[in-house]
């Protein structure tokens, strides 16, 4: 019998794996799921050099070689940094609610207003949970069904151990200071765009921007999903991932 395809998962700032148990469950017949943490997430120490590349040749050495990633938000940069750096460990990557630019600018409307992010990294400061919990109700915004989904995200941070500070100042670095939109036009893999039309902190623009200049990439635009449509839509993810993995 054939070994399964390898399929690792990468969550977004300030979550943990166990936001991807409902779809981890849901491939495990077709896939050899791994569910990572991000470095000073979930129990994992910082690294000593937290840093977008750093965090990227970090997943690379946890991946077998020719994996398949999905990144979600802020892990989709990770995932997209490791596919330029150490392109013989993916093999095709998935990139869900992300954007290669998080921060809006004159020539990128697609983002969140600079001002905004420095409020968060102000607040990380004195109220780290406080602020990651203004930080999920941001991710929510704007779906039918945000009260489940918020429930459902502050679960996962309480199931797991808290973010370290360190890890959240760097990756909230990582989102103001990341722009990969000219090397993301060299990602040669073939790539899945998944973008929910009503998110407010990757607008649909991002997602539409990333599926024409990925060389290799496919798109699925969910009208009712927000930042989380794993979640929100996870019939719809999974059929994608399947198609799209097996094609």
């Amino acid at each position: 019998m054939p070994a399964k395809p390898v399929l690792a998962l990468v969550h977004g700032w300030g979550m943990n794996a166990r936001v991807f148990d409902p779809l981890a469950t849901a491939l495990a017949d077709a896939f050899d799921v791994h569910v990572l943490d991000l470095p000073g997430h979930g129990g994992r120490a910082p690294l000593p050099d937290d840093t977008l590349a750093a965090w990227a040749d970090d997943l690379a050495q946890r991946l077998p070689a020719a994996a398949t990633v999905l990144g979600w938000s802020l892990g989709g940069q990770v995932a997209m940094r490791a596919a330029l750096d150490r392109p013989d460990r993916i093999a095709r990557l998935v990139l869900l609610a992300s954007t290669p630019r998080f921060v809006a600018a004159p020539d990128w409307p697609h983002g969140l207003a600079a001002a905004d992010l420095d409020v968060f990294g102000d607040a990380l400061l004195a109220d780290p949970r406080g602020t990651l919990g203004r930080f999920l109700a941001l991710q929510t915004r704007g779906a039918p069904d945000q009260k489940a989904l918020l429930y459902a995200l502050r679960r996962v941070l309480a199931e797991a151990p808290e973010p370290a500070p360190p890890a959240l100042a760097a990756g909230l670095a990582m989102l103001r200071d990341t722009d990969l939109r000219i090397e993301a036009k060299r990602i040669e893999q073939p790539a899945l765009v998944i973008h929910g039309r009503l998110d407010t902190l990757t607008p649909t623009g991002a997602g539409q921007w990333l599926a024409a200049h990925l060389p290799q990439a496919r798109a699925l635009a969910l009208p009712r999903a927000a930042h989380a449509p794993h979640l929100s839509h996870p019939d719809a993810v999974v059929a994608a991932l399947r198609d799209f993995c097996h094609a």
